[in-house]
């Protein structure tokens, strides 16, 4: 039976496995429910965990709109330290003293990075730059001119402080790198910083509280109510 014809489109929400790719995830799924109509609203990086949206049949006309939604992370930077894609793909290249930084200091510099910024993006994404990413310029040890974006922090939590670690909260708009975050928290209070670890646990109402693991995703079987053509995977992250 072609479970794609049947199925007018579903919305499955998946806890990205740490060091899968979103693309991983994808293609996991598009062989395991035997669909071709597949994609995800939003990437993760490989290092981050968290909410990814996939979007079935239908539904992917919809990712667009689920990209442009609202974002909540939370995470841990370490402060101190540096490294050349802001996060752990790459080797701490600097250090800095951390003995003066305050709790004070740590609130004051989330506080500076709250509201509508000009964000550069990080020399490790995947943006565009004449047709490669820029991360293949990056891993060929090349630097590249990349162009700041507007985002806007709405809210910039800190949840904990155990230095070097600052553990976080973000909600932001799409767009935002907290990789870049990293880096201008660092920056802020003089001594640089690197992210530790992200996970995502909203995109606008979707939490990761209802997600599952990808091996607990189900064949979607073919449906009888057509009064929805919307359906998120059963609540169990």
């Amino acid at each position: 039976m072609d479970t794609q014809a049947a199925d007018p489109g579903r919305i499955l929400l998946v806890n990205k496995p740490l060091k899968w790719t979103s693309f991983d995830v994808v293609n996991k799924l598009r062989y395991k429910l035997k669909i071709k109509k597949i994609g995800h609203a939003g990437t993760l990086d490989p290092l981050a965990t968290g909410l990814l949206i996939i979007c079935v049949g239908k539904m992917t006309k919809r990712i667009e709109e689920f990209m442009g939604q609202e974002k909540e992370y939370t995470g841990a930077f370490v402060i101190g330290q540096t490294t050349p894609s802001y996060d752990l793909e790459t080797e701490v290249s600097e250090q800095k003293d951390i003995d003066g930084i305050t709790t004070e200091m740590i609130h004051a510099a989330a506080q500076s990075l709250t509201g509508v910024l000009q964000q550069l993006p990080p020399q490790h994404s995947a943006i565009r730059v004449g047709g490669k990413r820029a991360y293949e310029f990056a891993r060929a040890g090349k630097s590249i001119e990349l162009t700041p974006r507007e985002v806007e922090i709405r809210e910039f939590e800190i949840t904990g402080i155990q230095l070097p670690e600052v553990h976080f909260r973000i909600v932001c708009t799409k767009g935002t790198y907290i990789r870049s975050m990293a880096r201008d928290f660092g920056d802020a209070l003089h001594v640089g910083a690197y992210l530790s670890a992200l996970c995502r646990t909203r995109i606008g109402e979707f939490r990761l509280a209802d997600a599952v693991a990808i091996e607990d995703v189900e064949p979607i079987p073919p449906k009888d109510d057509a009064s929805s053509d919307t359906q998120a995977t059963h609540q169990p992250d």
